[in-house]
């Protein structure tokens, strides 16, 4: 059984939370390759091509800044290093991603943080086995609303709205108000039924008493589809990532109440998937790939090198948006509305610090008990074992190795208990943490799964907890 131990932190700087300054962090975790001469970590990794399965791969992005990672690898050489020959492919949906890895279209792709866990568990397809041994960021998405609908909510409690983060407190007034006067649910809009984002949404929403299957209707939009559809009053809202939120700022027709990294600060994002089976037949070629990216999110993550990221992002090959839009969030600023000024939000993309490149287990888990929350699983599931066949730490470790960085050298952690920086100690090194907490201040801890499950006020399970408890004893 893997380690349940929670890490033991020591407390830094609470206020050291300057864009520029955590680039002292990110060096500090490069580890001993930094003091290795470039020509011989090049001979090192080169060593490690010869036995490469397959060379020539196609990975699949969707339009949307977190896409980096992969990008950045194409684009700065660090696939061509690893002696790989890559093609992107940017798709149109979710759906595509998930569709095109499980028949083997692809070889891999950015996946939602969520969309191994539903492939391997058959929620919304048939069921393919399908593992990350990689986390691609954290943070990056946004909760935006149309202007009336701010409006409405500035309205029905003003001292709410002026309180950040901005709870839905303010938007349960709006909702029994139109209940009252027999109007319709409001609409709003995620991308995936197992997004990161439907998950982030619900969990805000039910924070403030307001039940997203009873109370509203919660539709599926790709992201670059969310601001035409608020545009055209589709939608009254939604859930997306960057630069989706920025862009309806930007052009007026919208505000952005809250962002993820204020839910939950540093959650995880996406994640490089690719099916079980692909990895057994290309271990060596995977492990080239995992070498690849987590150079390119060392390079991404660091401050004088983002500029250069949002230039790459940017083109009609990749996210397809306007640089000036694209570069506030990816250079540590989120605008709120068009009238305020930009505010500092350095952590708001993470790439490479706290971790971020670590597929714990504890978040697979995390996410299963969503699942379970919101009906999305309807029979019972030993919950550390799955997380434990799909998200793979062993094979990151093996990556990390061969680039003689750090790496956590336990699978699960608690959430919602750090609300300062911390260190990780339990790793081949230490390793400087960010906050994880929750903005309602809950605590998540995976070795008490049932006891965290049995906390949600607001949930729709399909499964008994008795069922459950039988297996995640």
């Amino acid at each position: 059984m893997k380690d349940k131990r929670t890490p033991d932190t020591t407390v830094i700087n609470p206020d050291r939370r300057d864009f520029m300054k955590k680039s002292t962090a990110l060096a500090g975790a490069a580890g001993i390759m930094s003091f290795v001469p470039d020509a011989i970590r090049n001979t090192v990794w080169a060593a490690g091509s010869e036995g490469l399965e397959k060379t020539k791969l196609t990975f699949g992005i969707i339009p949307l800044t977190d896409c980096a990672p992969i990008v950045v690898a194409a684009e700065k050489g660090f696939f061509k290093k690893q002696g790989l020959d890559v093609v992107i492919s940017k798709e149109a949906s979710w759906a595509n991603i998930r569709d095109k890895v499980s028949i083997g279209a692809l070889d891999g792709a950015h996946m939602l943080a969520g969309m191994p866990i539903a492939a391997t568990l058959g929620i919304g397809a048939t069921p393919k086995p399908t593992i990350t041994a990689f986390s691609m960021d954290l943070n990056g998405n946004g909760i935006t609303v149309s202007n009336e609908l701010y409006e409405r909510m500035v309205a029905a409690d003003p001292v709410a709205m002026k309180t950040r983060p901005t709870t839905a407190v303010a938007l349960k007034k709006v909702i029994d108000a139109d209940k009252k006067a027999g109007k319709e649910p409001m609409t709003f809009a995620m991308v995936f039924p197992v997004s990161t984002h439907n998950y982030e949404l619900r969990y805000w929403l039910a924070s403030g008493g307001i039940d997203p299957d009873n109370d509203m209707r919660l539709i599926v939009i790709p992201p670059p589809q969310m601001v035409a559809n608020l545009q055209s009053k589709n939608i009254v809202g939604y859930c997306v990532g960057e630069p989706w939120n920025q862009r309806a700022v930007e052009l007026g027709i919208g505000h952005a109440l809250v962002t993820d990294y204020e839910i939950w600060h540093n959650n995880p994002e996406k994640v490089f998937g690719v099916n079980l089976e692909w990895e057994q037949k290309n271990p060596n070629t995977h492990r080239a790939v995992i070498r690849a990216l987590i150079e390119a999110c060392a390079w991404a993550d660091k401050p004088e090198n983002r500029k250069e990221v949002v230039r790459l992002i940017s083109q009609k090959s990749y996210v397809n948006a306007p640089v000036d839009v694209v570069d506030n969030s990816m250079t540590g600023t989120w605008r709120y509305n068009k009238t305020e000024a930009p505010q500092p939000m350095p952590d708001f993309n993470v790439f490479y610090r706290y971790a971020a490149t670590f597929p714990w287990q504890s978040h697979a888990a995390w996410y299963i008990t969503q699942m379970y929350r919101w009906g999305q699983l309807e029979k019972p599931v030993d919950i550390r074992k799955a997380a434990s066949q799909i998200y793979r730490p062993d094979l990151y470790r093996q990556a990390a190795k061969d680039l003689g960085i750090a790496y956590p050298t336990i699978d699960w952690k608690t959430e919602g208990t750090n609300k300062a920086d911390w260190i990780l100690k339990q790793a081949s090194a230490p390793i400087s943490m960010g906050p994880d907490a929750f903005f309602d201040n809950m605590t998540y801890d995976p070795s008490k799964l049932m006891a965290y499950m049995k906390g949600f006020k607001v949930q729709n399970m399909k499964v008994s907890m008795a069922d459950l408890a039988k297996l995640n004893k």
